[in-house]
């Protein structure tokens, strides 16, 4: 690990001591994989579309699979990453109250918008659950020639905002 995610992991805006600390500190784990994951996600998508490109432009090879697996790349890479941004407070924010705030209205504020995005996201992930089951079940695939499955993008989607209501739950109880 570089100095320099040393240092993120000092300004990281949740709880260090205690059971949640633990939690904390899987969940730093758990986040440092997703990101290393999404990043060859990106890479593996980034290949796949110049694959596209060179294959069908310069070697006349028609295919239909690429479109498909560079956007559940993306669409992986995305979510599983979602967590590891949040606990880095990456997720773009608007910091013009902050500045005009008294800083404890501000630590509620900011309290109270981690509550209520924690609450949505643990409804998505619960939502993508269902669809996920649904296209296990059901077998569902895309309508393409490939046929991908399709509960693919929802295990992402279903894991990945678990993560990130997880994160966010343990951002709303940190000591500020």
């Amino acid at each position: 690990m570089s100095a320099h995610a040393e240092l993120d992991l000092d300004h990281i805006d949740a709880p260090r001591s205690g059971f949640l600390g633990a939690v904390q500190s899987v969940m730093d784990v758990i986040n440092g994989v997703m990101a290393v994951g999404s990043s060859l996600a990106i890479a593996c998508a980034g290949l796949v579309l110049t694959w596209e490109v060179v294959g069908r432009y310069f070697l006349g090879i028609a295919s239909d699979w690429q479109d498909e697996l560079s956007t559940f790349l993306l669409i992986g890479a995305t979510f599983a990453s979602a967590a590891w941004t949040q606990a880095r407070r990456g997720h773009v924010g608007i910091d013009a109250m902050s500045m005009l705030l008294p800083k404890a209205v501000d630590n509620l504020r900011r309290r109270l918008a981690d509550l209520l995005s924690c609450v949505f996201c643990a409804y998505f992930s619960m939502k993508c659950w269902q669809l996920l089951v649904e296209a296990w079940v059901d077998d569902q695939t895309t309508p393409s020639a490939w046929g991908a499955p399709l509960w693919v993008p929802y295990a992402c989607m279903t894991f990945g905002m678990g993560l990130l209501a997880v994160q966010q739950a343990l951002q709303v109880f940190a000591k500020k």
